[in-house]
């Protein structure tokens, strides 16, 4: 059993690509415009999601997508510039530089920003927990990829997002994070399949609203949003 400990204040850091480039495997089934459209949203709602969320003192995001950025630190984000321009873990080191650069003591988490059904209160007793060890994460809904990665101060972050990422975070020595009841942390959403699947458990705001908007597989039949 691991010791109780006191709760730690959490600096998010979000990559997220330019939305001209983004979800490409929803193309297929919602169209380009919509494909687009849709990464905005879920990048928003895991935005504000986070940002509600009482573990979480602030969020970066790495973008360079001005429109993006524009929506996101209307919701409160600090917006980081993806000035390395090389791909999701240099942004995600990069944002995790920039965040220490000001705050030397922040504990980091780094979150994708395809969340579009996260909880605040599930998030909060996931970072709780990540409280514990040097550096942990969070597998997908797969059970292969990594939706959360964290670390304390004095340890960096050091992402290995991208194929088989839940098994290189593993062998890095980050702990796995394996709780129950806290679905919204672990489903993000690359395929039509997976936006049904993340509309079962309750979709954010921005994400109902762009499922109503425009053609979206699911979007007849699947329960309302989950409030925010």
């Amino acid at each position: 059993m691991h010791p109780q400990v006191t709760p730690v204040a959490w600096t998010l850091v979000v990559p997220l690509k330019p939305l001209a480039r983004a979800k490409s495997r929803l193309a297929a089934t919602a169209g380009d415009p919509a494909r687009r459209r849709l990464a905005a949203a879920f990048a928003q709602d895991t935005v504000a999601a986070a940002l509600a969320c009482t573990s979480v003192r602030g969020v970066a995001v790495v973008t360079d997508d001005q429109q993006a950025a524009r929506e996101l630190a209307g919701l409160g984000a600090h917006i980081v510039p993806d000035a390395p321009g090389a791909g999701l873990n240099p942004a995600l080191a990069h944002g995790a530089a920039e965040v220490r650069a000001l705050q030397p003591d922040a504990a980091l988490a780094a979150l994708n920003a395809d969340l579009p059904a996260l909880r605040p209160e599930e998030l909060a007793r996931v970072l709780d927990f990540a409280a514990r060890f040097p550096r942990a994460f969070v597998a997908d809904a797969a059970g292969t990829g990594t939706t959360l990665l964290s670390a304390l101060p004095g340890h960096a972050l050091g992402p290995l997002f991208g194929p088989a990422s839940a098994a290189r975070h593993r062998a890095s020595g980050a702990e796995e994070i394996v709780l129950p009841g806290v679905d919204s942390v672990r489903r993000d959403v690359d395929t039509s399949e997976d936006l049904v699947a993340a509309r079962a458990l309750g979709i954010g705001r921005f994400t109902l609203r762009a499922c109503q908007e425009i053609p979206c597989e699911g979007a007849a039949t699947a329960p309302a949003g989950n409030g925010r």
